[in-house]
């Protein structure tokens, strides 16, 4: 994979709606329970369980989704001690949980600081033109539906999984979607690995489309070893998602900067 680290395509407001998104998402992942100490390596196995029970009870779990019911047994929190050792206890389950509702609660959730950070990095770099394109209240209003599209997406294709489904992926890959179709020539400063970190500055649609790619064949089970570990099909659901909602917009939306030399910033802003 190529690493994105900035593209030569000013807006014309500031992205508030993107920035919110960052805000919590970072909240979201700091108040899930014991997750400092399960990164750093360090968690007990109370704080597992706990985290076990709190995932259950925000994350989409394609089962629920599809029939709409709880499980008749999930993680309580609890320690206890069975024939096999210590475990999470499972039990009926005491709270209420909304399965339409946890595909937005299930956005705000990831299970580690690179899962995190990874996502919030695409977000930051193309979601600022996305949301000057569509408005604050429209931009905010795609990613919700690109994130809905593929959570239910996957879950209609896993209809069976009890496996809970967490991170802003699905949204996130919408986003992208829709910035290849509107901005497919922009230049993007990238860092490829290759012994070292190289810095090119390549056409938006050679970095997402070549990530497009990759989900696809991860999907497919191909050139992954563990692809059930991550739910690429939500990706490419996501991604083609915000392709179509774009679709309308592209005739109105300005060409990007001539990437003449490296532009940041008003130095890189063109009249509209």
């Amino acid at each position: 994979m190529v690493i994105p680290v900035h593209d030569v395509n000013p807006a014309r407001r500031t992205p508030w709606v993107t920035y919110a998104l960052i805000v919590a998402n970072v909240v979201a992942f700091l108040s899930m329970p014991g997750i400092a100490d399960s990164v750093a390596g360090g968690s007990t196995l109370a704080e597992l369980c706990r985290l076990e029970a709190f995932t259950e009870k925000y994350a989409l779990v394609p089962r629920e989704l599809i029939h709409d019911r709880l499980p008749p047994l999930v993680p309580t929190g609890e320690v206890g001690l069975g024939m096999r050792g210590p475990g999470c206890v499972l039990g009926p389950p005491t709270y209420d949980k909304s399965p339409v509702l946890s595909v937005l609660t299930s956005m705000f959730l990831h299970g580690s600081w690179l899962h995190l950070l990874g996502n919030l990095l695409f977000l930051f770099i193309f979601g600022n033109n996305i949301e000057d394109r569509m408005g604050h209240v429209g931009f905010l209003l795609f990613y919700v539906v690109c994130g809905y599209a593929a959570g239910y997406g996957f879950a209609l294709l896993n209809s069976s999984s009890t496996t809970p489904l967490i991170g802003a992926s699905g949204a996130i890959a919408g986003v992208l979607g829709a910035y290849l179709m509107l901005y497919p020539r922009v230049r993007v400063w990238v860092l490829v690995p290759f012994l070292i970190f190289l810095p090119l500055r390549l056409p938006a649609w050679v970095v997402l489309g070549f990530w497009f790619v990759l989900q696809a064949l991860y999907s497919a089970g191909e050139a992954v070893t563990e692809a059930g570990t991550v739910a690429y099909t939500a990706h490419v659901i996501g991604f083609v998602t915000g392709m179509l909602i774009a679709w309308p917009l592209k005739p109105g939306t300005p060409p990007p900067p001539e990437p003449g030399g490296v532009l940041f910033g008003r130095q890189a802003r063109r009249p509209w």
